[in-house]
């Protein structure tokens, strides 16, 4: 019996994690850059001082699907996305760097370049600040050029170049925040052939119907779950009633 329920209990444990990875898929379904999180299960054994003859289910997060969004035009002149692979470098709170697709860019009070979650983006020394200007224009290659205010629409300067990288993949990690960081902890090195497309945001890679369905898959598991633990349950009051009447 008690095999029976710890089988129950720990699947329905793992299927509560397996949906909430789905949940937090779906909850992104509109955050640009996005990219989602696999799942898994498996069985894995519990090892202790006896044998281990007890198998329970085992739910894991393997990676991050780093399959390209679709890009969205916006026409507006500090969205930009990547074209192709590759990432913009973001400056965390706590100040380590990482990285994001999102690039749907903007400037604070104290024109410090910034994304849609607030993090200062890096350019070549550091975090990105413009001047006041009349006109923000980044290339394809990162290089933002400015018009600063009360000049001539020619009058055209070159303030900084974002800071794009393009490391392998299979060396990134994923954090709670949605950004990416290198396993080994060091800062990945820029890449000039990363290529940006102006006016332009990438979509988040989540398809809201495949992560839907899986959501409701895994409530029917948790369902059979709790089943089998009031079966078991039941079974054992049984069990003892004819042990009393013995």
């Amino acid at each position: 019996m008690d095999r029976a329920l710890y089988l129950a209990m720990s699947g329905a444990k793992q299927n509560l994690w397996a949906q909430a990875i789905h949940s937090n898929n779906l909850a992104n379904v509109t955050t640009t850059g996005f990219k989602r999180d696999f799942e898994q299960a498996r069985s894995m054994q519990v090892f202790g001082e006896s044998y281990p003859s007890r198998v329970y289910n085992m739910t894991e997060n393997p990676g991050t699907d780093f399959t390209e969004g679709t890009l969205d035009h916006t026409g507006r002149d500090m969205d930009v996305a990547i074209s192709g692979s590759g990432f913009i470098a973001v400056q965390r709170e706590d100040g380590t760097e990482a990285y994001t697709r999102e690039g749907n860019l903007h400037t604070d009070a104290l024109g410090v370049l910034r994304n849609g979650k607030g993090l200062p983006v890096l350019g070549n020394g550091g975090p990105v600040v413009l001047p006041p200007s009349s006109k923000v224009n980044i290339g394809s290659d990162g290089t933002i050029s400015v018009v600063a205010q009360g000049d001539e629409p020619s009058a055209v300067a070159e303030v900084d170049r974002l800071r794009l990288v393009n490391p392998d993949i299979r060396d990134m990690k994923k954090g709670e925040d949605g950004l990416f960081t290198m396993e080994n902890g060091t800062p990945a090195t820029p890449d000039a052939n990363v290529q940006l497309a102006s006016g332009y945001l990438e979509t988040s890679n989540v398809n809201a119907v495949e992560e839907f369905t899986n959501i409701l898959s895994l409530s029917r598991q948790y369902e059979l779950n709790i089943k089998m633990m009031k079966t078991v349950d039941d079974n054992a009051s049984a069990e003892n009633q004819l042990l009393q009447s013995s």
